[in-house]
């Protein structure tokens, strides 16, 4: 089995080794975009939320930049990597994009990343969230997160706040390891005790049985990751299982009150604390008129996964102006080290050294606003950087 994986990814690299000297054969006035996303399956929410925000995007700053004529060509890959990694192939051999971009979770983003690096293109990440990720191409460049800038975080802010024994729960893949390990270091650090550690699998996951544990070991808070869209399903469970009314509070990234869902959670969500780079309640004008933009466009509040692509669009376009249009690969990428801007989470950058975003942190609690559900700011941590590589 090895050796047959070991072999298609080694043909799939071989299959596009050419394509630096193909490159040059693209329509000179078109810059196609390679939008690769999970409209369906379990992550179906990120997708539709990030293939918005980019229309929303386009509509509103138009689809020509530095002369040359956006085109985005999308493809579903269910999140499943083998078909990221054929989606990426088609999109850079039969369609000769200039940037291939979205990448709803790690694996994905993973697969696609030896294709980058031999088409010298950039990899836009606009969803996963593991710090592995910009390491594994020199042409990877991220407008998401990771999970190290909200686990430290909340776990600094748990310690802070009276929270001492936590049980833990956590999709088993990457993501989920590094939000347990980053926030498991800084909570431990800080005098806390992890009671019980759950992980639960990714696809489907019932967490009902693993709940009930969680209540047997009678913890102060569970800290919790899964990833947008299976928040709803987490929270119904606890309430189900009755861990709200046991004076359990649940603590985390953000990920698990995404605003996508979190209307629909119900009154047991109320209270919970998240750490997160992105809230629909964000305070600024710019986010003001973001979310009303959204709402209008789509009939629905934007979470988090909106404004990731909504950014990464946005970096796409900046780096286009500052080669003037030239859509040669390695120039893109220089172009995008370092870029800054007003985003509607707030001030973001992409750091030079290692094309990861630096963002604020924010501390939110979930509050009825209106009658509406909403994860309301009450700290700030600024211009956080991937904690993930600085602290190697």
């Amino acid at each position: 089995m090895f050796e047959r994986k070991q072999f298609s990814t080694i043909a799939a690299v071989a299959a596009i080794a050419g394509l630096a000297a193909v490159a040059p054969a693209k329509a000179e006035d078109t810059v196609k975009v390679g939008l690769i996303l999970p409209m369906t399956g379990g992550q179906a929410s990120t997708g539709k939320q990030i293939e918005n925000a980019i229309k929303l995007y386009m509509q509103q700053k138009g689809d020509t930049v530095a002369g040359k004529k956006i085109e985005i060509i999308l493809k579903d890959d269910a999140a499943i990597p083998d078909k990221t990694k054929t989606a990426a192939q088609e999109l850079i051999v039969n369609d000769k994009v200039n940037f291939i971009a979205g990448f709803g979770v790690t694996p994905a983003a993973l697969a696609a990343a030896p294709l980058a690096t031999q088409a010298k293109i950039p990899e836009v990440v606009m969803a996963a969230g593991t710090s592995i990720i910009t390491e594994r191409s020199p042409y990877i460049v991220r407008t998401s997160f990771t999970l190290a800038q909200s686990s430290t975080i909340i776990a600094d802010w748990a310690v802070k706040n009276g929270i001492k024994k936590v049980a833990t729960l956590t999709s088993d893949y990457a993501p989920g390891n590094d939000a347990l390990n980053f926030f498991k270091q800084n909570f431990t650090a800080g005098g806390g005790e992890v009671v019980e550690e759950v992980k639960t699998p990714l696809a489907n996951p019932d967490f009902a049985p693993f709940l009930q544990r969680m209540k047997d070991a009678k913890p102060d808070a569970i800290f919790v990751f899964v990833p947008a869209g299976q928040g709803g399903n987490f929270m119904k469970q606890y309430a189900e299982r009755g861990l709200d009314k046991a004076g359990i509070k649940v603590i985390g990234p953000g990920d698990v009150t995404d605003d996508d869902l979190l209307n629909n959670m119900g009154d047991a969500v109320l209270g919970t604390v998240t750490a997160h780079l992105y809230s629909a309640a964000h305070p600024s004008q710019m986010n003001k008129d973001f979310v009303a933009a959204y709402k209008k466009a789509y009939g629905t509040r934007p979470g988090f996964m909106a404004v990731s692509g909504y950014d990464g669009i946005h970096l796409i376009y900046e780096a286009l102006k500052k080669t003037g249009g030239d859509t040669d690969g390695t120039k893109l990428i220089e172009a995008m080290k370092g870029q800054k801007w007003e985003s509607p989470r707030g001030p973001i950058s992409i750091d030079p050294e290692t094309r990861d975003i630096v963002q604020n942190i924010y501390i939110r609690k979930v509050e009825k606003v209106d009658g509406e559900l909403y994860n309301v700011e009450f700290a700030t941590f600024e211009a956080v950087k991937d904690l993930g590589k600085t602290k190697k």
